[in-house]
């Protein structure tokens, strides 16, 4: 069994009568110390599905359905007790907006070892203090961010300081959810290698949540294509993106720039997301797909495997070919 897996994971927001759709049906395993990088448009469900492995969805508001398993724990059964065990000290997080994670009104250090002895309560002060200073060094901060207030510091600073904390109890998992989205890309190259050496040396797996194919392609060993809740391509990543099976995957390198080799014009792809709210009975990326096909517009489609770990939701997708221009 891999080190977490799901299976047929689904979310959808209550409005009333109404839902949308915004998790329909996702599956894929991650093993342990990989770097499996999801990625799509916005809308795509991409924050929902991590919102909902963290557990912080649920009713009146959402309803989660399906499976994810944690070495066999499921997460979305688990006991509330059991659940407050797990976050932080097994899986963590880490959101885009780092100063909205952080209290103005105080310095990081008490932030950090209030939170480390909220699971650790048998921790003195000084030990407390130790592991923050510790975890600080991790990602690559001076001893005074300790004593510093978060409006002190940089957003590139503040992340790090986001990361420090999600390290803070030697977690198994972390979810990184647009962390690295509003920061320059100096900055942003500089934490993402950081990331990659903490994979490395404290044995980390990792679930990249991001819009930006490049961030996937330089830090993530996989990769996992959504487009409006589905699951469209899941694969090593040098494999998806040098030879993508799946038109939604094509049209996004497509929209990128590439810095190797001949030049070529970006093409958006034309059309926009499906209303989440209806009940979409054939592939949902058909109306802007240009092999979509009747029979795609009335059936969803199966998934097809192209080698042993690769796999796309699309007939066509073994083909290995893009659609005629």
């Amino acid at each position: 069994m891999a080190f977490l897996e799901l299976r047929n994971l689904s979310v959808d927001y209550l409005m009333g009568a109404q839902r949308v759709h915004a998790v329909d049906g996702v599956s894929f395993p991650v093993e342990k110390g990989d770097s499996v990088g999801i990625v799509g448009e916005s809308g795509s469900g991409k924050s929902t599905l991590g919102l909902a492995l963290l557990r912080l969805l649920g009713e009146p508001t959402a309803e989660v359905r399906g499976e994810a398993l944690l070495e066999g724990m499921d997460l979305l059964t688990l006991a509330e007790k059991d659940l407050q065990e797990l976050r932080w000290r097994r899986m963590a997080a880490v959101f885009q907006k780092s100063m909205n994670a952080l209290s103005p009104v105080h310095k990081i250090g008490k932030q950090m070892a209030d939170v480390y002895r909220v699971h650790h309560p048998e921790a003195s002060r000084e030990q407390a203090k130790q592991r923050a200073l510790e975890t600080l060094r991790q990602v690559n901060l001076a001893e005074r961010v300790y004593t510093s207030y978060p409006h002190e510091l940089s957003g590139g600073m503040m992340q790090r300081v986001s990361i420090a904390l999600s390290l803070l109890n030697h977690p198994d998992l972390i979810i990184f959810d647009e962390a690295t989205t509003a920061l320059d890309v100096v900055t942003q190259g500089q934490i993402l290698k950081e990331i990659q050496y903490l994979e490395r040396e404290l044995g980390l797996t990792r679930l990249m949540i991001t819009h930006d194919i490049s961030v996937v392609a330089a830090s993530c060993s996989h990769v996992a294509v959504m487009y409006a809740g589905r699951l469209m391509e899941y694969g090593p990543t040098a494999k998806v993106l040098r030879s993508p099976r799946h038109p939604y995957t094509q049209g996004l390198l497509r929209a990128y720039p590439s810095l190797r080799g001949e030049k070529t014009g970006m093409q958006g792809i034309p059309g926009a997301l499906p209303d989440l709210k209806e009940e979409i009975p054939g592939c949902v990326f058909a109306p802007r797909c240009p092999w979509a096909t009747e029979d795609c517009r009335q059936r969803r489609p199966e998934e097809v495997t192209i080698e042993a770990g690769w796999r796309a939701s699309c007939p066509r997708a073994v083909e290995g070919r893009e659609p005629d221009a």
